[in-house]
């Protein structure tokens, strides 16, 4: 009887602490807006820090929107590859030994 109680109670702590964990004010925890700005104020930081991490933000945003659009556009490559490979009945390393060729020939 023991055993049951205290097994209750350790999955009570585990529950209470889940939910501290979900509530609380790390930026880890954080997924919207509102979060965020209670995580960030809770940094106290004064107004030339907030400007310097505006700029962090902001520079990895830009990074990661740019990887984004390099992905998309490699992938739109590739399908392009796919659908000439298709077009012509050809496999796809036929069609980049291909375009290897025309590239060195506009080298030449």
């Amino acid at each position: 009887m023991k055993e049951n109680l205290d097994l209750e109670n350790a999955i009570a702590a585990l529950d209470q602490y889940g939910y501290e964990k979900k509530t609380s004010s790390d930026l880890e925890q954080a997924r919207n807006k509102p979060q965020m700005i209670k995580y960030i104020d809770s940094l106290d930081f004064n107004l030339r820090r907030l400007l310097i991490l505006q700029e962090a933000v902001n520079e990895l945003v830009e990074n990661e929107k740019r990887l984004l659009a390099q992905q998309e556009n490699i992938q739109t490559y590739k399908t392009k590859i796919i659908n000439l490979s298709r077009q012509f009945n050809i496999s796809y390393d036929e069609v980049l030994q291909v375009m290897k060729q025309q590239e060195e020939n506009a080298t030449k």
